[in-house]
C-alpha cells in the first residue's frame, strides 16, 4: 500500500507544474486539488499554499487569515497529503470546490475532513478559501465524485452595483435561515438541505444526506446561531458560498464557538439549499 501511495504522489509531482490550469471542467479542477497535495508532499505547506492561494485566498487556522500572510512564518509541514472525494464546479467554469479527507503522517498520525473553494482566473485555479474539521481515521472507502456542469454559462459585464445584489440574495438567504434557527432550532435546517447534502463535524465520520444530517442534529443539537462574515455567488448563479460564527448549544448543556463554511446550490425553483456544511472550533 505505501508503494502504491509514493508511486501515486510521484506521478501527481510531475505534473503539478501544470494540473492547476483550468480547461473549462471539473476534472481539472479535481487534478489542480491532487497535484496542490503532491506539491505539499514535496516542498512543504508554506511553499505550497503561496504558489496555489490566490492574493486575497483565505485559510481558517483556525479563525480566518490570508493565506499567504498565515503561511509565510507558519511551521512548515511535508507530512500533509489530501485527495478530492468530491468536485463541482458552476456553468460559469470561474468557480467549483473540492472536499475529501486528508492525513498528517506524524508519530501520531492524525486525520480529517476539508473543503477548499477555488477561482478560475486567467485560465488556472487558485484557491480562495479552505477549511478543515479534524476526525477520527475515516472507516468507508470513497469512491471519488466529479460533478461536471449540466451547461454553460458565459457571463456577461456585470458592474459593481449588479454584483452586490447578486450576493444580497445569499446573504439574505442565510439571514432566513438563521432567524429559522432560532424560532425552531436546529430542525429548521430540513427546508435548507438537498437530498445529497453532506455535514462536516470535527469528531464524525462525514454524515452523507439530509435524513442522516436531521438525526445528528436532532441527537447533538439543542440552538445554534449563525453570524455570517461573508458570501459570494458564482458569476454562473448556481453555487455560492457563506463563512462566519456558528454558536451551538448542545443537548448536554454545553456552548461552543465555530468557524463555518457553507456551499449553497441554487435548486430548479430558484431557492437556495446547503450542500456542503463543515465547522471548525473557534478560537477567542
Amino acid at each position: 500500500m505505501k508503494k502504491i501511495f509514493y508511486t501515486l504522489s510521484a506521478l501527481l509531482i510531475c505534473f503539478s507544474a501544470y494540473a492547476q490550469k483550468s480547461d473549462g471542467s471539473a476534472k481539472s479542477l479535481a487534478n489542480a486539488e491532487m497535484a496542490f497535495s503532491a506539491y505539499t508532499l514535496k516542498n512543504g505547506t508554506n511553499a505550497a499554499f503561496t504558489t496555489f492561494a490566490a492574493q486575497d485566498g483565505i485559510v481558517f487556522r483556525p479563525n480566518a487569515v490570508n493565506a499567504r500572510k498565515f503561511y509565510a512564518t507558519a511551521p512548515d509541514m511535508k507530512n500533509l497529503s489530501w485527495a478530492p472525494s468530491y468536485t463541482q464546479m458552476s456553468r460559469s467554469r470561474d468557480w467549483g470546490f473540492t472536499t475529501g479527507a486528508y492525513m498528517i503522517d506524524g508519530e501520531q498520525k492524525a486525520y480529517g475532513q476539508y473543503v477548499s473553494v477555488w477561482r478560475g482566473k486567467g485560465g488556472n485555479w487558485e484557491l480562495i478559501l479552505d477549511m478543515s474539521a479534524e476526525t477520527n481515521k475515516p472507516l468507508q472507502k470513497v469512491v471519488p465524485v466529479v460533478i461536471e456542469p449540466k451547461d454553460k454559462f458565459t457571463p456577461v459585464f456585470a458592474n459593481e452595483k449588479d454584483l452586490k445584489t447578486s450576493r444580497d440574495i445569499i446573504y439574505t438567504t442565510e439571514k432566513t435561515l438563521n432567524t429559522t434557527l432560532k424560532t425552531y432550532g436546529a430542525s429548521a435546517f430540513s427546508g435548507f438541505l438537498s437530498a445529497n447534502s453532506r455535514l462536516l463535524f470535527p469528531g464524525t465520520e462525514p454524515i452523507l444526506g439530509k435524513e442522516n444530517i436531521q438525526a445528528f442534529n436532532n441527537r447533538m443539537i439543542d440552538k445554534i446561531n449563525l453570524k455570517t462574515v461573508s458570501a459570494d455567488k458564482a458569476l454562473g448563479g448556481d453555487l455560492a458560498y457563506t463563512y462566519g460564527i456558528a454558536t451551538i448549544d448542545y443537548k448536554t448543556d454545553l456552548r461552543e464557538s465555530f468557524n463555518y463554511l457553507y456551499i449553497w446550490e441554487r435548486q430548479a425553483d430558484f431557492s437556495w439549499n446547503i450542500l456542503v456544511q463543515i465547522y471548525t472550533l473557534a478560537e477567542r
